[in-house]
């Protein structure tokens, strides 16, 4: 006990740190399933929708062709314009956001969504194409 109250900064360090390493594990569960640029791919070629989840600005500067844009901060309002029936192909920039974004939607009941692993920068970093 004397160790913790005489290192109090160090423990606290520790605990952070811990918690730190931890957030990617929790955000991926909470993403569901995660497809890579191949699998999204085959997804978007047999009729998914690509749902980019960034802000209206981020969207502008680059983004997938076809894919359609509801700010993750908009989209518990604005989820009745996705079609069902499809899936989707949720993305942000590295993938954080669609991770919050895939679990709003599995909460209004949605079961086929996927997070693209990397998000645009992952997409870009695979010399696949965005379009302005």
């Amino acid at each position: 006990m004397k160790f913790l109250i005489d290192n109090v900064f160090l423990v606290a360090t520790a605990l952070i740190s811990g918690a730190m390493l931890l957030m990617p594990m929790i955000n991926r569960q909470r993403a569901g399933a995660l497809v890579g640029t191949l699998q999204a791919t085959r997804l978007i070629n047999d009729g998914a929708v690509v749902l980019d989840v960034r802000d209206a600005n981020e969207y502008s500067g680059g983004h997938l062709n076809g894919s359609r844009n509801i700010p993750v901060a908009e989209l518990e309002r604005r989820v009745a314009e996705l079609p069902a029936g499809k899936p989707l192909v949720v993305l942000c920039e590295g993938g954080n956001r669609a991770a919050r974004a895939a679990a709003a939607l599995r909460k209004a009941g949605r079961s086929d969504v996927y997070c693209l692993e990397g998000g645009l920068a992952g997409w870009k970093q695979a010399g696949l194409p965005v379009v302005k």
